[in-house]
């Protein structure tokens, strides 16, 4: 079955104790917690790592308008954004210095090449990041449907867990970066 919104967030009420959902919209304190809580803590915990499902690159293409100081060139960010790792130009996705401004890059070279974190779709989501949102929904969930600040808390601590264990197994899927230019290195020739 693939994932969504709703299959994700009726799992967190279960976890949570909680009826789960037929509808975001159905009307239930359930419901209106969920759609409300959803989407900012799927944001946020997308924007947490570099997750390697979530993570693009992208050529930017160069905007008219010319920033007012420092940079030479605006760029448009691509859609579904969250958040920038790297810019780079010539055909590498690093090492040109850049910006967030205004829901632009900027920077000052004439292309550039973004790598960076979107809003992956929930059907792309890997079991151990499903998970960990799931665990993060049901502590976020806690408070304004049981009232139970302890229990809060708890759901919050198993959550952290989850997601360190989610970067974990998410981070051994690359190769390890090398060390390029590091000035302590060159001196010793």
């Amino acid at each position: 079955m693939a994932l969504t919104a709703l299959a994700l967030c009726s799992r967190a009420l279960l976890r949570l104790g909680a009826q789960p959902v037929a509808s975001l919209d159905e009307g239930t304190a359930e419901a209106e917690v969920a759609a409300n809580l959803y989407a900012p803590v799927r944001d946020a915990l997308l924007s947490a790592h570099p997750w390697s499902f979530a993570t693009g690159q992208a050529s930017l293409p160069r905007l008219a308008a010319v920033p007012q100081a420092d940079m030479a060139h605006a760029f448009q960010l691509p859609p579904g954004f969250l958040r920038a790792l790297s810019a780079g130009s010539g055909g590498r996705g690093r090492g040109t210095p850049y910006r967030i401004h205004e829901d632009r890059l900027h920077a000052d070279a004439e292309q550039v090449v973004l790598t960076y974190i979107f809003r992956a779709d929930e059907s792309a989501f890997p079991p151990f990041f499903a998970q960990a949102l799931v665990a993060r929904l049901a502590a976020e969930f806690c408070l304004p449907l049981t009232e139970s600040a302890s229990r809060a808390e708890m759901l919050f601590r198993l959550a952290e867990t989850e997601l360190r264990g989610a970067r974990q197994i998410d981070s051994q899927q690359d190769t390890p970066r090398a060390i390029e230019d590091f000035p302590l290195v060159s001196v010793r020739g």
